[in-house]
């Protein structure tokens, strides 16, 4: 079954850097557009940054236009997002998603921007 599997969250300051990492299995990310969301404590889930299949071309909202990156290595199967400058509004549980066939969510990785 598809499976996707994140890491890198964890505790930074504020003004520090993450890498996050989403290894998919049983789907191929290069074909696929690959998304990173996320969630904070009573907030609706809200895209951060998206990739799209084989022209790599990319999407970020406002608020982390400037800050964030996603890409993508194909011969990994892995999409990545660099966060950097973070702030602590930033804080939330980051989940990968792959738009197809009817959408996988990966199970999400926590991260906290506190001083």
């Amino acid at each position: 079954q598809v499976q996707l599997v994140e890491s890198g969250g964890g505790l930074v300051q504020p003004g520090g850097s993450l890498r996050l990492s989403c290894i998919a299995s049983r789907i191929t990310v290069r074909t696929i557009a690959m998304s990173w969301h996320r969630q904070a404590p009573g907030k609706e889930r809200e895209l951060v940054a998206v990739i799209y299949n084989v022209e790599r071309g990319t999407h970020y909202p406002d608020s982390v236009k400037g800050r964030f990156t996603i890409s993508r290595d194909d011969g990994k199967n892995t999409v990545y997002l660099q966060m950097n400058n973070l702030k602590p509004e930033d804080t939330a549980v980051y989940y990968c998603y792959a738009n197809v066939n009817g959408g996988y969510w990966g199970q999400g990785t926590q991260v906290t921007v506190s001083s």
